[in-house]
């Protein structure tokens, strides 16, 4: 093993599923290894055969790898048994997963309250497993549970058991930081002391995120000489999560100068967001790196200056890692947002006057004041905006009327439950078109009215997906009398994404109008022609 390599273990299908609210089916945990491994990590931590169904029959269909290693995990042998007795462990060593990491434990409290052995006894277990298991493996690894706990109450107690791993054998001894309540000062002190006993290049760190400091502590630990970092895809883990590898890898090589062997960074931005569409969770916006505003420009001030070099607002090239720039027009932009969105989405700047930029500009400052309707994040509306203002945007439909209706009534199994219903009018072509439709909700439901309208006429919005739908309230002063800002996020088949807003006092209507917005844009975006030649008011 090279001291410059610092190898990267991935827990994100062990460690990982014990998020709150995760739920990995075999189906999931085979697609997102396949992606780890195209990634490019040295282990991949499978679970702990034999504890669930789940884990038990995805190694039963461990999909070939081919940079990684699967890793299986367990515990070490159980107290006052013989290792080969020990079903539960030698169960560890029957799978296609070639590389073990073993459960220690090395806090005495742990040893002699948890495991209710002697101190000796537990020394003994660790020795024993490692010696039996090597000969069977290609990798035997000892992970030190609550190594820092320990190291803090028992110093002398907490070294003897790496020491004995490691005089046993082990290739690696990871170092857990299980509660996620050490410092990284005392991180720093302990590693400094361990690797006097036990080399670096067989040190492994193992972070949670209790304090906030998980990436902080694993970069902390490579500095003093650890070789081995663990750690999730977007911080997933028990708690507060384990250290982010979509933060820590980039750290690692963009900052401080270590390699890995995962060649390719652009890759982490497409495995944070492959990992929360597989799962169906929240992307985290705001990650490091990795989030869809990790890159994004807000202030007149700051899009001034990187359109001019991006270093004066940007630490690296979001490129890098697969991201890309975003700047975001409301209130706090300058003719300079502007400028620059118009450019990203094709409109040719030089053809628009100052004074039409600058009317722009003020009619997005007016929206945001009076009426509460923000472009920040809604990029979509805020090019429909814009090329209406310039006359671009047929008018594909009008809205004659529309109502939505919701009902609790009982259903054939005889449960009280919602029924939503919602009826559209909508005139495409000087005809009138009325279709109603039901939905898992009254927004669901009015959507579902609408693509009936549409579809046989606009065929393109077939593949119109609504992924997402957030309610903001403004104007919280007037209580139940708030206006709701609405967003809705859109995809179609090939991957594309756009965002939409409505602002109006009912709910309903706003949803309405980012839907059409969502529909508009759609059709705008292929290039569709007007199927209405008069001159209405678009929806």
């Amino acid at each position: 093993m090279e001291k410059d390599i610092v190898y990267i273990y991935d827990t994100t299908l062990r460690d990982g599923a014990q998020t709150s609210g995760i739920d990995f089916s075999v189906a999931d945990k085979i697609a997102v290894a396949k992606m780890l491994d195209a990634v490019g990590v040295d282990y991949i931590e499978a679970g702990w055969y034999g504890a669930n169904d789940t884990d038990n029959e995805f190694f039963q269909n461990l999909p070939s790898l081919q940079n990684a290693s699967f890793t299986s995990f367990g515990m070490t042998r159980r107290g006052n048994k013989k290792v080969k007795d020990d079903a539960g462990f030698t169960t560890l060593l029957n799978t296609d997963a070639r590389v073990v990491t073993l459960v220690a434990k090395t806090w005495d409290l742990h040893v002699s309250e948890a495991l209710g052995v002697s101190l000796d006894e537990n020394v003994n277990m660790i020795t024993d497993s490692i010696k039996y298991a090597l000969p069977l493996m290609k990798e035997v690894n000892i992970d030190a549970e609550h190594f820092f706990d320990g190291y803090k109450a028992n110093p002398e107690y907490a070294l003897r058991c790496v020491t004995a791993a490691r005089d046993a054998g082990a290739d690696w001894i990871i170092l857990c930081d299980t509660n996620g309540g050490t410092m990284p000062d005392e991180i720093e002190k302990i590693i400094k002391e361990v690797v006097k006993h036990v080399p670096g290049d067989h040190l492994g760190i193992h972070c949670h995120n209790d304090t906030g400091c998980a990436v902080a502590n694993t970069l902390i630990a490579v500095e003093c000489g650890v070789r081995q970092v663990q750690g999730t895809v977007n911080g997933l883990g028990e708690r507060c999560g384990n250290a982010d590898l979509n933060t820590v890898i980039p750290d690692l090589v963009l900052k401080m100068g270590y390699k890995t062997n995962i060649t390719d960074l652009k890759m982490l931005t497409k495995l944070s967001n492959f990992l929360c569409d597989r799962l169906n969770i929240p992307k985290n916006k705001f990650a490091p790196y990795v989030g869809a505003r990790a890159f994004a420009h807000k202030g007149g001030l700051h899009v001034s200056a990187i359109l001019k070099n991006p270093k004066c607002y940007e630490h690296i090239s979001p490129e890098k890692v697969g991201n890309e720039r975003k700047i975001l027009v409301s209130s706090q932009s300058g003719r300079s947002n502007i400028t620059a969105i118009l450019n990203n989405v094709g409109i040719d700047i030089e053809s628009l006057s100052k004074e039409t930029v600058g009317k722009i500009l003020e009619e997005v400052k007016h929206k945001e004041f009076k009426e509460g309707i923000t472009y920040d994040g809604a990029e979509a509306s805020f090019e429909l905006m814009v090329r209406r203002t310039m006359g671009e945007v047929p008018h594909y439909f009008t809205l004659d009327s529309f109502r939505v209706f919701d009902e609790m009534r009982h259903n054939e199994k005889g449960k009280l439950v919602i029924f939503s219903d919602a009826t559209v009018k909508i005139l495409i072509n000087g005809k009138a078109y009325l279709e109603a439709s039901e939905g898992d909700g009254p927004v669901d439901a009015l959507a579902n009215a609408m693509r009936k309208v549409l579809l046989p006429v606009y065929p393109e919005v077939d593949d119109l997906h609504l992924i997402d739908y957030k309610v903001r309230i403004i104007n919280t002063e007037k209580g139940t009398g708030a206006s709701p800002r609405v967003m809705v996020e859109s995809s179609d088949k090939d991957g594309n994404r756009w965002n939409t807003v409505g602002v109006s006092k009912d709910i309903i209507d706003a949803s309405f109008t980012a839907l059409c917005d969502s529909f508009i844009y759609k059709l705008f975006k292929e290039g569709v022609m007007c199927k209405n030649l008069e001159d209405d008011a678009s929806a």
